[in-house]
């Protein structure tokens, strides 16, 4: 790593030793604060957490607070730096790449300095936190970086020469390290299709490539090997039923007792249990039509995690469930965990999904539409074999999922370091 001839002490704590022939000045004498009017064909501009600034349809439509009144809205320009007043500590920081207005909770600025190094300067501050040590409100994971904080913020400007430079310099590695980083993005969606039609053909078609097949006439399963069948789920298990939750709310989950299991819980990858709560053994005692056992599927029946399933593995630990979760408990004689598991984890769960969800905002599946699914059905034998042939290839993409997921993390982590060294001289790089 390149190092400039000679160092100071910047005096400020984050940042330390400087090259000792840049400035440290405060933000009234590197930037500009513009109010420019907006114009009634205006469309809205925000500023994302990933630095772009943009047009917000350019981004997505929904999920936004609508304003009733447009009071205070300000014209923003192409070119214009602007940073997120309360997430500008996530990252919300960039250039603008449109004409349009936003609500004055965005600082839009403008300076004689190099105004893409001034932003990889004030991105370098959001990731080392210093944003959030500035922070006067309350609001969770938030900070006000307003005007009257950016003012005097300090700043360390090298000359516009070697500015234009650094900026250059992180544009191109950046832009080099986001390719591999979506290049890696692409092969985990490879891989997860991949899966599904792993799981889906094993499940509906055997692990027999010469079997001989048929139609099943259920258009989510298609065809099936000749000597298979189909079956209601109603008649391979003793439970389809869910829980509620506990009057009073959030109120009533503890620490500790009975493990209390929500939709946010069940993941086609297993139970997540960190988040969860627990309720009383007097709560639990009267929900006893929803207490889970070992070896339970459990289902989400309700809202955008619908059809995400798992298996109750936490033998010896008590558990319940609300509205949201439904409990399928096999006869185990005639259906395994394993292989219904399988069932709606595959291409078929969300083709069943979709063929009975109901309801408008929510979509949802009831009882009665869980017990008449109709599954590829063939003996315990051939079950077994299923399972454990997905069992043994899914960990092996997961494996190849995990790989290319650490090498993303790898990569973020590095571009944040590459930000900091070169925008606060630790790497020289002209």
């Amino acid at each position: 790593m390149n190092r400039y001839d000679e160092y100071v002490d910047s005096n400020i704590p984050w940042i330390k030793e400087i090259p000792s022939h840049w400035r440290v000045l405060r933000g009234k004498n590197v930037l500009s604060l513009l109010n420019r009017p907006a114009k009634d064909d205006d469309e809205i501009i925000t500023c994302f957490r990933d630095g772009e600034v943009t047009l917000r349809k350019n981004r997505r439509e929904d999920g936004f607070t609508v304003s009733l009144q447009e009071i205070g809205y300000q014209g923003i320009e192409p070119g214009d730096l602007v940073v997120h007043g309360m997430d500008g500590f996530a990252g919300a920081i960039g250039i603008s790449d449109s004409r349009g207005k936003s609500t004055p909770v965005l600082n839009v600025m403008d300076s004689s300095e190099n105004k893409r190094y001034l932003m990889y300067y004030l991105r370098a501050a959001a990731i080392k936190d210093v944003f959030m040590s500035l922070s006067t409100g309350i609001r969770v994971r938030s900070c006000d970086l307003r005007w009257n904080k950016l003012s005097v913020f300090p700043f360390v400007v090298p000359k516009k020469k070697e500015q234009e430079e650094i900026a250059g310099f992180l544009d191109q590695k950046l832009a080099e390290i986001d390719s591999i980083i979506n290049e890696a993005y692409a092969s985990i969606e490879e891989y997860k299709a991949w899966k599904a039609s792993i799981i889906y053909e094993a499940v509906t078609k055997g692990l027999d490539p010469s079997a001989k097949m048929k139609d099943s006439g259920v258009p989510w399963i298609g065809l099936i090997p000749a000597q298979w069948g189909t079956c209601s789920l109603k008649r391979l298990t003793t439970k389809i039923g869910s829980g509620k939750t506990p009057l009073g709310g959030a109120e009533v989950y503890t620490t500790e007792g009975i493990l209390f299991l929500r939709s946010q819980n069940i993941f086609n990858t297993g139970l997540e249990v960190e988040s969860a709560f627990y309720i009383s053994e007097e709560i639990n005692s009267t929900m006893e039509n929803s207490q889970v056992q070992y070896q339970d599927v459990l289902l989400n029946i309700t809202g955008g995690s619908i059809g995400r399933c798992c298996i109750y593995d936490l033998n010896g630990i008590r558990a319940n469930v609300n509205q949201h979760v439904c409990i399928l408990r096999t006869i185990k004689t005639k259906l395994l965990p394993g292989y219904l598991r399988y069932f709606w984890i595959s291409s078929a769960g969300p083709m069943v999904v979709e063929q009975y969800q109901t309801g408008g905002n929510r979509p949802g599946l009831n009882f009665e539409q869980i017990g008449a699914t109709k599954i590829p059905y063939c003996d315990i034998e051939t079950q077994q074999q299923i399972v454990e042939y997905l069992d043994c290839k899914c960990e092996e993409i997961d494996t190849l999922v995990e790989e290319k997921t650490s090498l993303i993390q790898d990569l973020e982590s590095y571009k944040k370091s590459l930000i900091f060294e070169v925008v606060t001289g630790k790497r020289r790089v002209c």
